[in-house]
């Protein structure tokens, strides 16, 4: 492996959610970790991968298919969170990388279910927050949403919005252009 800044690890979460408040039964819940890895000196992307989770205290709401296609039969199928973290160790060497996610509720998603779960956080401690860094490098005057973001660096959405692996796929997109940018002065 060569430095770990060699490449980022562009990650984003879907969760259980409710068109209101959360109901008193359930508590919103990882149900899949879209992953894609982009090569910092090339801007390629590759190793785009959607790792569904079985939510454990919750299920999927109506709404939340509607914004994400995931039903709960698909989540069924899932693999345990413990998995998941594994797999994110194991395949991406999370530890050993800089990650990216749009916005900070995918890390501290993170955090709060290892924590419930008693599971060590899978993730290197450096973190990317893209959302951020766009509205800070470009002087917006606010965070924008990822499909507003894609609109200004003129970049095609890919997939399906709020689909973890299509979103990864775009983050990486974005992140890789506005770094291109910054290289050459723009």
């Amino acid at each position: 492996m060569a430095g770990k800044l060699d490449r980022i690890i562009v990650i984003d979460l879907e969760a259980t959610c409710w068109d209101g408040p959360t109901p008193p039964d359930q508590e919103s819940e990882i149900i899949e970790v879209g992953v894609c890895m982009l090569d910092v000196k090339t801007g390629e992307r590759s190793q785009k991968q959607s790792i569904i989770v079985k939510p454990e205290r919750s299920r999927v709401s109506e709404f939340c298919t509607e914004l994400t296609t995931l039903t709960q039969a698909d989540v069924e199928h899932g693999v345990s969170f413990e998995h998941a973290c594994q797999i994110l160790r194991r395949k991406f060497r999370v530890r050993d990388r800089t990650w990216a996610s749009y916005g900070d509720y995918d890390r501290r998603q993170f955090i709060k279910q290892c924590d419930q779960k008693g599971i060590k956080y899978p993730l290197s401690a450096t973190h990317i927050n893209v959302k951020n860094m766009m509205a800070v490098l470009y002087g917006l005057h606010s965070e924008v949403g990822l499909v507003q973001a894609m609109a200004i660096m003129d970049l095609p959405l890919e997939g399906i919005h709020h689909r973890g692996h299509d979103d990864a796929w775009n983050i990486a997109a974005l992140l890789a252009k506005m770094l291109q940018q910054w290289r050459n002065g723009h």
